[in-house]
């Protein structure tokens, strides 16, 4: 005897000899017009472990659970509480754009998502197994719109983290774009103002050149004529410095 099923459970042995000591991945079993069906509950936040929850279908259609044993019930309850949290995420999603709710949306999305698909196909295959079980087919289909809505959720979020990181990409491009700029138009007043400086510098200094006693003006403009000449030269040199570095780009 499996320790997984109840004990009060008439079922084939072939469910016994096909089960473990855990219930383990989801799945459907058919033996003797008997169904087995294994299924996964929502997981609880925090928690990574799987809890299962197990139906059984006698021949004669009557089910029951290892839930609260209600059968039929426990099922239709354990698909409502995934679309409760599928609904919750959706809402979620429509909150302002910004990369850590996409992230959060993708962290619960992803496990969420694979859990639907492996319950979609039991329930698929479970649905094949006995076609005229409406309960099977409704269950079916509930779980596979989850499993699209999921899909959905899980690919939009993506898109909007996505969307989110390049558009701050941009920002910092344009931002860093308008600092390089910044820096060009500094680098022209210094190439410009720096040969003035020089030159003022140094016929400032206390030391004896033999101009101290020309009177003539024309001295003073020579000098700064040839510090504005030495600046747009030193100017001219480093602009075509930068399209040399721009062309190589």
């Amino acid at each position: 005897m499996s320790p997984v099923l109840p004990t009060t459970w008439k079922v084939p042995e072939l469910f016994h000899s096909r089960l473990g000591e855990q219930a383990g991945r989801q799945r459907m079993m058919s033996a003797e017009g008997h169904l087995l069906l294994i299924l996964h509950k929502l997981p609880e936040p925090g928690n990574p472990d799987r809890v299962p929850i197990i139906f059984w279908r006698d021949p004669a259609g009557a089910w029951k659970s290892t839930g609260g044993g209600a059968g039929i019930a426990d099922l239709k309850e354990q698909l409502d509480l995934f679309t409760k949290a599928v609904d919750k995420l959706e809402d979620q999603i429509q909150q302002p754009p910004s990369s850590a709710n996409y992230f959060d949306i993708l962290q619960e999305t992803g496990p969420l998502f694979r859990l639907i698909r492996n319950m979609h196909t039991a329930l698929q295959q479970a649905r094949e197994a006995f076609p005229a079980d409406r309960h099977i087919l409704n269950a079916r289909d509930q779980a596979g719109e989850l499993e699209r809505a999921l899909e959905l959720l899980h690919a939009d979020a993506k898109n909007g983290l996505e969307f989110v990181l390049a558009r701050q990409a941009e920002v910092e491009a344009k931002g860093t774009k308008q600092l390089v700029s910044a820096q060009h138009r500094l680098n022209m007043l210094i190439a410009l103002f720096l040969p003035l400086t020089a030159l003022g510098s140094a016929f400032g200094m206390n030391f004896r050149h033999g101009l101290e006693s020309v009177t003539n003006p024309l001295l003073f403009w020579s000098v700064l004529l040839l510090g504005i000449f030495v600046g747009f030269f030193v100017k001219a040199g480093i602009a075509r410095e930068e399209r040399e570095e721009e062309s190589k780009r």
